[in-house]
């Protein structure tokens, strides 16, 4: 097969010298595969086999747990600390959980990279999260729709949550005002004062999908808010 771009989305030991992983490609969407003698202590592809780098990658096996052939960086991976760092493993976490094994998702992949390329600049941050995790939503045709239930026009003076039955929005005095509404619905996620607005749409979106089992980097991200609040009242 032809080398395929891809990252390390998740990868644990697996028997004495290999590793289970879990990659995003370019062409193929997430892949689970082993890799073998990657955990051995001289091996090669050790150092390159790593989150949040760049990899050219290739595959054996007709089943759901392929065999990987070919591990190669592409380039250096994206330089990521404390909250950064945390968002891109939030990122990555995302992906593991609500992408089918297999399912082509190349616009997904080239947020992602954006997202990468971004998350250095905390000003970037929650930008790139939100059009990734809207991404990742129309891949799996789980997008919200910018409109009442029976695809009636919003009222800019309304407000409205999120329900997840219709993917659309119903009246609701403590929801989110229809203006605010039809500005994400064209695409400007990015406009001053939007930004809480479009997490707590896409977090609504996603919340069935996710189920009752809660993100990991969610609860790693919360404690350190916890502690950069506790640090600014001693």
């Amino acid at each position: 097969m032809t080398p395929q771009p891809a990252y390390l989305l998740h990868k644990r030991p697996y028997r004495e010298t290999s590793a289970l992983v879990e990659l995003l490609t370019l062409d193929h969407g997430r892949v689970r595969a082993v890799a073998r003698g990657v955990q051995r202590p001289k091996s090669r592809t050790r150092a390159s086999l790593q989150p949040f780098a760049p990899l050219h990658v290739t595959w054996s096996g007709g089943g759901e747990l392929k065999r990987l052939s070919l591990i190669e960086s592409r380039g250096p991976a994206a330089m990521l600390a404390g909250e950064g760092l945390l968002c891109g493993l939030y990122a990555n976490e995302l992906l593991t959980r609500l992408l089918p094994v297999e399912l082509p998702v190349s616009e997904v992949f080239a947020f992602y990279t954006a997202t990468l390329e971004a998350l250095p600049r905390p000003a970037a941050r929650a930008g790139v999260l939100r059009r990734l995790e809207l991404s990742l939503l129309e891949a799996l045709d789980a997008e919200p729709r910018f409109c009442g239930p029976d695809g009636q026009a919003l009222d800019p003076q309304g407000r409205y949550v999120f329900e997840p039955a219709s993917r659309a929005f119903v009246p609701d005095e403590r929801g989110i005002d229809g203006r605010t509404l039809k500005l994400l619905a064209a695409g400007d996620w990015r406009a001053p004062g939007l930004a809480g607005p479009a997490k707590a749409v896409t977090r609504a979106a996603m919340a069935p999908l996710l189920g009752s089992r809660p993100l990991r980097s969610r609860e790693w991200m919360h404690r350190l808010a916890e502690r950069r609040r506790a640090g600014q009242t001693s």
